[in-house]
């Protein structure tokens, strides 16, 4: 059976975690990134003492706020950024860790109360089976946190021929070896996300709209997060990108109803409850 993972995006991610493990970010700023993952996320579906997972779950940065929320937690990854996660969440005596694949199964089926995957089913070759995957360890009327990267279905044309050039880079800096895709990141996150994200800051002070901006949502963020997800959009080999109905229609296709996205940055983040 086809493995839905690949195998040269888990090592990029591997690698990326382990230099970027999060202790770094503060405090607030995770915390407001939370806030934004899970703005739709229904906390009042969640029973008292809540076991559930967090479906590639990185460094555990996410699952350090999930945790003290919930009665237990499975943080399942493919990579060696398991170990990264062990020694963020050492302090947490309610977490488990699985070293799996998405189709690896790693918990009964119709047995979690909820679940979540930030940021990572893009990175896979059949994102919709593995959304599947995800919503068939749930108990029915459980609810799934997604988050997929957007294909920029919201914004003008203009937006979408710069993405198209970035992913040009892309293709290029991903194939690099890890010393020098990390210098090339970092140096991404200096020459464009940290000029672009001041003038948008710079434009909102002023009180001009800044959606239109490339990068103005790193605007509020630290350079911390900038070189963070620098690496992760211009290091990670497979990247894929959904519109807003095609997110919709791979979470039906998945079994889950009452599907409901965020408004605001990112996108798409969204939320349905398995039927």
């Amino acid at each position: 059976m086809k493995i839905n993972l690949d195998i040269d995006t888990v090592k990029s991610f591997g690698d990326e975690w382990s230099r970027f493990d999060q202790a770094d970010l503060s405090p607030t700023e995770a915390g407001k990134i939370f806030d934004e993952y899970f703005a739709v996320f229904p906390w009042d579906k969640m029973p008292k003492d809540a076991t559930g997972f967090d479906m590639g779950c990185g460094s555990g940065c996410w699952a350090k706020l999930m945790a003290p929320r919930v009665g237990h937690l499975h943080c399942i990854d493919p990579s060696s950024a398991l170990e990264v996660a062990k020694t963020t969440l050492s302090a947490a005596a309610n977490v488990s860790f699985h070293r799996a694949s998405v189709d690896d199964r790693a918990l009964p089926p119709n047995s979690q109360d909820f679940g979540y995957s930030l940021g990572v089913l893009h990175h896979v070759p059949d994102t919709e089976g593995a959304i599947r995957e995800c919503v068939a360890m749930l108990k029915p009327g459980s609810p799934f946190q997604l988050y997929l990267y957007y294909a920029f279905d919201n914004r003008s044309w203009m937006f979408k021929l710069v993405w198209r050039c970035s992913d040009w880079l892309r293709r290029g800096i991903c194939r690099l070896p890890a010393k020098l895709k990390h210098l090339l990141t970092d140096t991404l996150a200096v020459l464009l996300y940290y000029p672009l994200a001041r003038l948008s800051l710079l434009a909102e002070k002023m009180g001009f709209g800044v959606s239109s901006i490339p990068l103005s949502y790193y605007r509020n963020h630290s350079f911390y997060t900038m070189r963070t997800d620098s690496r992760d959009r211009f290091g990670t080999p497979l990247e894929k990108r959904f519109t807003r109905k095609e997110v919709a229609a791979m979470m039906d296709a998945a079994g889950l109803d009452d599907v409901r996205f965020s408004e605001r940055a990112p996108y798409w983040c969204a939320v349905g409850l398995k039927r």
